[in-house]
C-alpha cells in the first residue's frame, strides 16, 4: 500500500460518492405538499446519507482492505454529520415553539373579535408563522369534519410540547365552549415564549460541548489519515484478524464516547401531553 494507490483510491471514491449524491438528489427533488414536505425532506436526507455511507465504506475498503474500517467509515458518515454539524434540529424546534406562540395569539385575537373557532383557524391559515404555516393550513381543512382529531394531528405535526397544550385548550373550546379561552391562550403563548428563551440560554452553554466533540473527532481522524499516508507500516498490525478485532473494540469505544458527548449537548423539551395519541394520528 503506497501513497499513489491511496490517493488514487481516495479520488475515485470521492468522485463515485459525489456522483451518486448528485444523481439521487436530482431524482428525489419532487415538489411536496406543505404538510408532507418535512417528511419527504427527511426521507431524502436518509437516502442521501445512506449513499454517502456506502461510498465511504467502498473507499475505505479499497484503500485499507480492512473490513472493520469500512464498517466504521460507513457508520461515521451516517452519524457524524448529525453529531458534529450545526444543531439544526434545535433551531427548528425553537422556531416552531415561537411560531406556535405567535399563532396562538392570532387565534385568540380573532376569537375575541367574535369569530368562531373554525373561522379563526381558517383566517390564520394564510398568515400563520412560516414554520407551522403548512400545519395550520392542514388543520383548517381537517377541522371541518373532526375537530378533535384535526387538533391532535396538528400537535403531532408541529411536534413541540406547547402545540399539545394549545390543541388540548382548543379541543376543549370546540367541545364544551370553555370559558375565558382568551386568557388561557394568552398564558400558553407566554409560556411558549418563556420556553424559547430558556432554550436559547441552554443552547449557549451546550455549544461548548459540541465544539469539544468536533475538536476531538477532527484530531483523531486527522491523526489516522496522516499515519495511513506517511507511515503505513505503523498500522501494519491491523492487517491481521486480531488487529481487526482490536480495531473493532477501538471503534466501539470511540462511538460510545461520541454518543455520550452528544447526549450531553442534547436539549430535552419535556414530556408530550398528546404523545400516546399523536403517534396513532400522525401516520
Amino acid at each position: 500500500m503506497n501513497t499513489a494507490a491511496l490517493l488514487t483510491g481516495a479520488a475515485g471514491g470521492v468522485l463515485a460518492g459525489t456522483g451518486a449524491w448528485v444523481v439521487l438528489a436530482a431524482a428525489l427533488s419532487r415538489p411536496a405538499a406543505p404538510v408532507r414536505r418535512a417528511r419527504r425532506l427527511a426521507d431524502r436526507g436518509r437516502v442521501l446519507r445512506a449513499a454517502g455511507a456506502a461510498g465511504a465504506a467502498v473507499l475505505v475498503w479499497g484503500v485499507t482492505s480492512w473490513p472493520v474500517a469500512a464498517v466504521l467509515a460507513a457508520a461515521g458518515t451516517w452519524w457524524l454529520p448529525r453529531l458534529l454539524g450545526p444543531d439544526r434540529a434545535h433551531a427548528e424546534r425553537l422556531a416552531r415553539i415561537e411560531a406556535v406562540a405567535a399563532w396562538t395569539e392570532q387565534v385568540r385575537d380573532l376569537m375575541a373579535a367574535a369569530s368562531g373557532l373554525q373561522g379563526a383557524i381558517a383566517s390564520t391559515a394564510p398568515i400563520a408563522p412560516a414554520p407551522i404555516r403548512g400545519q395550520v393550513a392542514a388543520l383548517a381543512e381537517r377541522i371541518r369534519t373532526d375537530p378533535q382529531e384535526a387538533l391532535e394531528r396538528f400537535a403531532a405535526e408541529a411536534d413541540v410540547p406547547t402545540a399539545d397544550l394549545v390543541a388540548v385548550a382548543l379541543g376543549s373550546a370546540a367541545e364544551r365552549h370553555a370559558a375565558d379561552l382568551g386568557r388561557l391562550l394568552s398564558g400558553l403563548a407566554e409560556a411558549a415564549r418563556d420556553q424559547a428563551a430558556m432554550l436559547v440560554r441552554t443552547a449557549a452553554g451546550r455549544a461548548r460541548v459540541r465544539t469539544a466533540t468536533r475538536i476531538i473527532t477532527a484530531t483523531t481522524l486527522a491523526l489516522a489519515a496522516l499515519l495511513m499516508l506517511f507511515n503505513p507500516t505503523y498500522l501494519a498490525p491491523f492487517d491481521s484478524v486480531a488487529g481487526q478485532g482490536v480495531l473493532a473494540v477501538i471503534g466501539g469505544l470511540w462511538a460510545a464516547a461520541l454518543g455520550w458527548l452528544s447526549r450531553l449537548a442534547r436539549t430535552d423539551l419535556g414530556p408530550r401531553v398528546l404523545r400516546p395519541r399523536t403517534q396513532e394520528v400522525g401516520t
